[in-house]
């Protein structure tokens, strides 16, 4: 039986920035490390098209670092932002999905995040593997960190991506 595959978390967050300048932070590929707790880099951040492939580098807890192709799936301004983290061998290993809102109130903007595991393979699904309680605990975290990033991306409302 396959935990891994198509485990997945989301998280909400209304925050006080337009769409607009939201969607340029969440874009801004090249700046991710940061603002996220375990993405240190990306290499040369692509072109921003379905299609267009770039190179992150990560750190975890644990101190594991590892390196992962990613494929930029979506591209819809302003709404919906997506890519595919590969594995080595070019397999879909997780989905990245942002998708923006313009919140109740006037420059505001609802933030969806969601991370869902594709059939790749990957540490989260070595470590379920292993121990499948492990499963629940990286989700957790994860959501935690993808809250984290979101907030500091709003601490850059003024500053040019």
């Amino acid at each position: 039986m396959d935990l891994v595959t198509d485990a997945e978390v989301t998280v909400a967050r209304l925050v006080a920035v337009p769409r607009e300048r939201m969607w340029e932070l969440i874009t801004a590929i090249g700046r991710i490390g940061e603002w996220s707790p375990e993405t240190v880099r990306i290499d040369a951040p692509p072109e921003l098209v379905p299609g267009a492939r770039f190179v992150g580098h990560n750190r975890y807890p644990d101190g594991f670092v590892s390196t992962v192709t990613c494929e930029i799936t979506e591209f819809d301004r302003p709404a919906v932002f997506a890519f595919t983290a590969l594995d080595e061998h070019g397999v879909p290993a997780s989905l990245w999905r942002y998708e923006l809102q313009d919140g109740r109130h006037p420059e505001t903007t609802l933030v969806r995040q969601t991370f869902r595991h594709g059939p790749g393979i990957t540490g989260m699904r070595v470590a379920a593997n292993a121990d499948e309680r492990s499963l629940d605990s990286r989700l957790a975290t994860l959501g935690a960190n993808m809250l984290t990033t979101i907030a500091a991306m709003t601490t850059q409302t003024q500053l040019t991506p």
